[in-house]
């Protein structure tokens, strides 16, 4: 007997996870994309910063023939690459670092709650936020900011991931606790009108 899963389990596997993506496949592509994204808001930022501090290093000597204006402009192009660059990988780290950091709390939770919904997500994002505060050594207020802006996201990327979910089929446990007390308000409202119109016969 082979011990491979089958066909339907495996579309079960896909179908049960958060975006319908298993965490082995979820948390690599969150990381690759927040890479992306922190490396060109780092090369954007990198760029002109650089392209900045070489005009202001060079205020004082600007050149004053069209071949010194040819050596001029192509040492910063070459300034302002490099220097968008640098900066781009190290945003494009410490951004894929975070949210390598959140998606795995995340997973873990839903390990340890043996449940996947935006509670989960919620926790995770604060958590990675008071890490983040903790890591720059933020004032107070802040940090503060840093919680409540984490919680807002939390609840807004978990609440689509629980729509996702929905959407595909799989249960979600605080509308699964709804259901269960709109049904069983109503089974008591039905015996209760039940009671009253044996009473009246």
């Amino acid at each position: 007997m082979s011990d491979q899963p089958s066909q339907e389990e495996i579309d079960a596997f896909w179908r049960q996870s958060r975006l319908s993506l298993p965490d082995v496949v979820r948390i690599p592509l969150a990381t690759a994309a927040s890479f992306t994204v922190g490396m060109g808001l780092g090369v954007a930022h990198g760029s002109t910063m650089a392209g900045m501090r070489f005009r202001a290093e060079h205020a004082h000597k600007l050149p004053t023939t069209t071949a010194g204006w040819y050596l001029y402009h192509k040492s910063k192009n070459y300034h302002v690459a490099y220097g968008g660059i640098r900066e781009g990988l190290r945003m494009g780290a410490r951004v894929s670092v975070w949210t390598t950091a959140m998606f795995g709390i995340e997973t873990l939770f839903d390990q340890y709650r043996g449940t996947q919904d935006l509670a989960n997500t919620v926790v995770a994002c604060v958590t990675v936020a008071g890490a983040f505060s903790l890591w720059n050594r933020f004032p107070l207020a802040t940090a503060a900011r840093t919680t409540k802006t984490a919680i807002l996201v939390g609840f807004a990327f978990g609440s689509l991931q629980d729509l996702a979910s929905l959407a595909r089929g799989r249960r979600v446990s605080y509308v699964d606790f709804l259901q269960r007390k709109f049904r069983q308000k109503g089974s008591e409202s039905s015996a209760a009108s039940s009671l009253q119109k044996i009473q009246k016969t």
